[in-house]
């Protein structure tokens, strides 16, 4: 029998990275037009790069972004981590089937439907649309992510390495910090970058959230878009995607150190034995 991927699977898998990748790669090529027009290739130019600089408002809009992405990414990630470390090492308790439901509910929740309540809860409770509002909505459904992805983390945990610091006299405080959360870390490293990149792309939930003063980097994208796709949409949409591959390049690479060290550290302390 032929061993290897047929060409029809190749084939397959080739148009599926066409189909995904091909339109990205054509607009970070454009984003390099020296023309104007976006469907006619005028000559190499960075001029558009340099006119993107010089736009305030999207310039601000992308400083909006990466503000609300760090922190709602930040706080998803401590409330996310929580989340999992209580799914997997309470048990069973009363109320667990409602609590993981509540907490992975934003997995299958259509957008528009989260970000409707959202909105409704904001105006329940007479609080004024802007930054703090986009934040808290992008955290909401930005911890269910980090908890599925910390959760898988700690499935595969060996306990037997906490019980043998908690035998020493190590508080289970200071075990968390210092054996179970460096061992957990890329898993946690991964859920922060994922909630980042989410923030990052959120369209719909930020467009029932923000106010005034808030618009973040994709609205301020679509509402340009629909008069017309410009040069400096396609400058800054290929920063956006430099930025997400260097995150993902760098999260990566950060996962792979940790896993070597952890793994060096076990090999040690099997050879102290």
């Amino acid at each position: 029998m032929r061993s290897g991927p047929s060409w029809f699977n190749v084939t397959s898998i080739a148009l599926g990275f066409s189909f995904l990748y091909l339109p990205i790669i054509i607009l970070v090529v454009f984003s390099f037009n020296e023309s104007r027009l976006v469907t006619v290739w005028g000559g190499f130019s960075t001029k558009w790069y340099v006119e993107l600089f010089k736009n305030k408002q999207l310039l601000d809009a992308g400083l909006v972004t990466l503000k609300v992405a760090f922190m709602s990414a930040s706080i998803a990630t401590v409330f996310g981590t929580i989340a999992a470390l209580v799914l997997v090492r309470s048990g069973r308790f009363v109320g667990r089937s409602l609590f993981s439901g509540m907490i992975f509910a934003p997995l299958v929740m259509p957008e528009v439907i989260l970000g409707l309540s959202l909105l409704l809860l904001f105006v329940a409770v007479d609080q004024s649309r802007g930054f703090w509002t986009v934040m808290v909505a992008h955290t909401t459904f930005a911890m269910c992510y980090v908890a599925v992805v910390v959760q898988s983390r700690l499935v595969g945990f060996d306990k037997s390495i906490e019980e043998a610091a908690e035998d020493l006299g190590c508080p289970p405080f200071k075990t968390f910090f210092l054996i179970t959360l460096p061992i957990i870390l890329p898993g946690v490293i991964a859920g922060w970058m994922l909630a980042f990149t989410l923030s990052l792309d959120d369209l719909v939930i930020a467009s029932f959230t923000t106010g005034p003063g808030a618009t973040t980097l994709p609205m301020k994208i679509y509402s340009q878009v629909r008069l017309g796709v410009t040069p400096e949409i396609n400058a800054v949409s290929t920063i956006l995607v430099v930025v997400v591959t260097l995150g993902v390049i760098g999260a990566s690479l950060v996962t792979k150190r940790q896993e070597t060290r952890r793994e060096q550290d076990e090999r040690a302390a099997i050879a102290q034995r």
